[in-house]
């Protein structure tokens, strides 16, 4: 069987496990302070912890309710990132803050930006192209100069870099540290999603930064069905987050 058709027949297998589709409306109700909630045949939507699904803008709860609608007869969660990012924030964000916090501030540790390749050539140059922007501005912005090294070998960095990170994210609230999360998750780097979160980024910009390495191995030996259908997923996700912190930034 060749990994397409196994994935196929996988794709198939997991459908037949999915809850089937329960109701036929998907409507949004105003809350308090310019929140929104969903309604399913008129009825609250509740997180996986028995909590009501409240988004804090209209636009995200409309924009989860269309995850909701374009469901067919089967509830696929994989195809409901903001969804997932919500119950995730009023979950398992909310009142738990700075353990989040203190999540990321692990990546900055050991931010993707700064462990460099020695070779081949064009590599280097796409990492210096992609992250010393970035890198310079932390240093400047955040006042987190960070350490850079080759190889896989970890390099220690400056407490007072990190608590400048730290401080980019104190005060953040749930729903967009939990988008924090998933970006840094998703992408190797604290950096990445803190400088989308202080507009110095664009979605596609650091999207493009964190997978410089991946994207060069594709430019050298291609990208197989497997692999393109991981990063599709990875990237609904990724898009999800940022959507999130732009629509709050607004």
């Amino acid at each position: 069987m060749t990994s397409t058709s196994k994935s196929a027949a996988l794709g198939v297998s997991r459908a037949a496990n999915l809850p089937k589709r329960f109701y036929k409306d998907v409507t949004i109700k105003h809350e308090e302070g310019g929140a929104a909630s969903l309604l399913l045949d008129g009825k609250p939507v509740r997180t996986p912890g028995k909590s009501h699904l409240i988004f804090p803008t209209r636009a995200l709860a409309e924009a989860a309710a269309d995850e909701w609608r374009a469901q067919q007869e089967r509830i696929d969660p994989s195809t409901m990132p903001l969804t997932k990012l919500a119950n995730s924030a009023i979950d398992g964000v909310r009142g738990h803050e700075q353990t989040v916090i203190d999540d990321i501030l692990k990546y900055a540790g050991s931010d993707l930006l700064c462990y460099r390749t020695e070779g081949p050539k064009a590599l280097v140059a796409s990492q210096t192209k992609h992250w010393d922007p970035v890198l310079s501005w932390a240093k400047t912005t955040l006042d987190a100069p960070l350490n850079l090294a080759e190889g896989v070998v970890h390099v220690a960095q400056p407490k007072a870099s990190l608590d400048g990170v730290r401080r980019a994210l104190e005060g953040l609230d749930a729903f967009s540290l939990a988008a924090m999360h998933v970006m840094t998750t998703l992408t190797g780097s604290a950096l990445l999603p803190t400088a989308v979160l202080r507009g110095r980024l664009t979605p596609e910009q650091a999207w493009q930064a964190a997978h410089v390495d991946e994207d060069f191995q594709i430019s050298q030996w291609g990208e197989d069905a497997e692999a393109a259908h991981r990063r599709a997923h990875r990237r609904r996700d990724f898009d999800a987050a940022a959507q999130v912190l732009e629509t709050l930034r607004a």
